[in-house]
């Protein structure tokens, strides 16, 4: 028997309280990596030090929930972008508002600084793209090409170029000098969440909600590789500062790619739910996630971490062979030509509505006063926002590396011993002790808030709602009594088994009669035979697939469903919310437009049964849509992504007001 202790590859840091209510939008800090911002449902922005639990300064203003979240490059300004449109401007160093910016008709989706003047572009939910002056507090340009919501825009390093992604599946990428688009990518088949730049070389990577991440060749305007896992939808990516690999946040890893050729490097299993933004310092990669009003960080040491290029640590993990690295010195593309001064005006100036050309007024003037920085923690805010030296600034640039906690007890070698693969409970039971355990440093958390059952069930979630591992254990009677008997522990855990095997086995075969008549060809009849189960699990089953298929919607179909869709939206289930608002979005996007023509169409003469069958369709679906437009008017104030799929929605119902 052999014993070492191991060191930790990915670890959790901190978790922290970061709102009153849930938690909307989070972002890291790209020069230090250790300033974080997130922003609430309580329409305020709050900075926080990363590893340290207490906020620094908060910022009000907004009047809505914060949906999005940008610090500039120097850690000097930060813009968040709220639910109703509008647009402010912080300045971290004097504690003070810059700007409040207005144009936009829905909420804020995305937002970047320009990497040298003095400009940010916004992206919304109305589908427009805004490129704003923040000197002069006006709209330099409006880019328009999407079809829906704008999820991620991003400057290049050389400050030419803007690209974004879009729900439309598309990756466009905008000439800022000529104000029009140079290109649109596509290839993707789903909403592409994020885009990034090389840092170096004329190469643009996109992720997706379809699980793929392409590259494209800026120069040849073509992909160069896409890689796709059977994994998640890709939530973030950042290039590592040299260029030589990629990371990928997926939910609960990380994947580490290089593009030509094509090829994942490492993957590393890191339990951060859905990870928001990453970030690198000191050769850490930092990660952040959010679950309701709780952020947590992680840190994965990247010495432990494959990357492409001549420095690779650790065993290959596929077959492959790797391929040479570039010399130094020589790039496969063009570089970036950074200018030495600032960036200077976009040559195009166009103003596009009276919001975007009118002068500060007295009532921006009155929003500007009403927003406030307030310093939560002075000591924290002098050291990193007013050094004594104005010249080198926050955080400090000689930080010095996150410590990874020690291991819970040395790794035992030897053959009788193999990995668990159940369960890992860390935390003991009540009223037990264990004192051979090594005891962890704390985790750096804020006060703890009371959590009662939520009244929305999230989709993905690390924890069953409502349950306990210790209520699946026999009490312990007494202080003296450590050890559980098995077999109380198995008759206790198989406490309603049976009831469960029960539910599940109605359910299959519920499932197994629907696809016996859908395998006969007749949908209709399959989709009524779902609906008579008066199962909501079942519908949402069979809508999953449907959703996938667009040319199996017909009127027919939609009479059916539109009712089920209803109770789907209203369903405390997030899965079942977002099933239903996807199918209402296909059917609104593919009928309404029928259904408006054939209502307003003059009466036929003489008997038409096919026409008359088809306005009665119609007329049934447009009462069953006005029915949902309320539903979806209550719900459009939701934040997050659950309410931008509610406005998105409710931007589609407007014919129904």
């Amino acid at each position: 028997m052999a014993t070492s202790v191991a060191t930790k590859t990915a670890w959790k840091l901190q978790e922290i309280t970061a709102h009153s209510s849930n938690v909307s939008s989070l972002v890291l800090g790209k020069s230090s990596g250790r300033l974080l911002a997130t922003g609430g449902e309580d329409c305020r922005v709050n900075i926080w030090s990363v590893n340290k639990p207490n906020c620094i300064i908060s910022l009000t203003g907004h009047t809505t929930p914060v949906e999005s979240v940008r610090i500039n490059t120097n850690e000097e300004l930060i813009v968040a972008g709220s639910q109703s449109g509008s647009i402010r401007v912080w300045d971290l160093e004097a504690a003070k508002i810059l700007r409040t910016l207005m144009g936009h008709k829905a909420n804020i989706c995305s937002l970047d600084f320009h990497p040298f003047g003095s400009f940010v572009a916004s992206g919304s939910l109305d589908t427009n793209i805004k490129l704003w002056d923040v000197r002069r507090k006006g709209c330099v340009f409006r880019y328009k090409g999407h079809t829906q919501a704008v999820r991620c825009l991003r400057f290049s390093p050389d400050g030419k170029w803007l690209a974004s992604a879009a729900d439309d599946h598309t990756v466009k990428l905008w000439d800022l000098a000529a104000g029009k688009i140079m290109f649109e990518f596509t290839g993707h088949t789903g909403p592409v969440n994020v885009v990034e730049f090389h840092p170096n070389e004329y190469l643009l990577a996109s992720g997706s909600a379809d699980r793929t991440v392409r590259f494209w060749d800026l120069e040849k305007f073509q992909v160069v590789s896409c890689i796709e896992e059977e994994a998640t939808p890709v939530r973030c990516v950042l290039f590592n500062p040299d260029g030589c690999c990629l990371y990928s946040g997926y939910q609960d890893s990380l994947r580490v790619y290089g593009w030509e050729p094509e090829r994942c490097f490492d993957v590393v299993l890191v339990a951060w739910g859905k990870v928001a933004d990453l970030s690198i310092c000191n050769n850490q990669l930092i990660g952040v996630s959010v679950s309701q009003s709780t952020v947590s960080s992680f840190v994965v040491d990247l010495s432990r971490v494959i990357k492409s290029g001549s420095g690779l640590h650790g065993p290959i993990k596929d077959d492959r062979p790797l391929a040479q690295p570039t010399p130094t010195g020589s790039s496969l593309r063009r570089i970036y030509d950074r200018p030495s001064t600032t960036c200077s005006k976009p040559q195009r100036v166009k103003h596009n509505s009276e919001s975007e050309r009118r002068s500060p007024s007295s009532e921006d003037d009155r929003d500007e006063k009403e927003s406030k920085a307030e310093i939560q923690n002075p000591e924290d805010y002098k050291e990193i926002f007013q050094p004594k030296n104005s010249i080198t600034r926050t955080p400090p640039r000689k930080s010095e590396p996150f410590p990874a906690p020690p291991e819970d007890e040395p790794v035992i070698v030897k053959e009788a011993a193999k990995p668990s693969q159940g369960v890992d409970i860390q935390t003991p039971l009540p009223n037990q002790e264990n004192p051979d355990l090594v005891q962890r440093p704390p985790i750096a958390s804020s006060t703890p808030v009371t959590r009662a059952e939520p009244s929305v069930i999230p989709a993905a979630r690390n924890a069953p709602i409502g349950l306990k591992a210790s209520d699946f254990l026999p009490a312990v009677k007494n202080q003296s009594q450590c050890e559980i008997v098995d077999e109380e522990a198995m008759s206790q855990i198989r406490k309603g088994h049976e009831t469960m095997c029960v539910v599940l086995t109605s359910r299959h075969k519920n499932l197994d009669t629907v696809r016996a008549i859908w395998s006969a060809g007749d949908i209709k009849t399959s989709v009524d035979s779902a609906v008579a189960i008066n199962d909501l699990s079942v519908i949402v089953d069979l809508l999953n697939i449907v959703n996938q298929k667009a040319s199996l919607w017909k009127l027919d179909l939609c009479t059916i469903i539109l009712p089920q869709i209803e109770k789907l939206l209203q369903s405390k289930y997030e899965s079942y919310v977002q099933t239903g608002c996807t199918s209402l979005k296909l059917i609104l996007q593919r009928f309404l437009p029928l259904i408006t023509d054939i209502l307003a169409a003059p009466p036929s003469v003489g008997v038409d049964i096919t026409r008359e069958e088809r306005l009665h369709k119609c007329k049934l679906c447009y009462k069953q849509l006005k029915n949902i437009s309320n539903i979806i008017k209550n719900k459009s104030g939701l934040s997050g992504r659950h309410g931008s799929a509610f406005r998105e929605l409710h931007l589609l119902m407007a014919v129904f007001e």
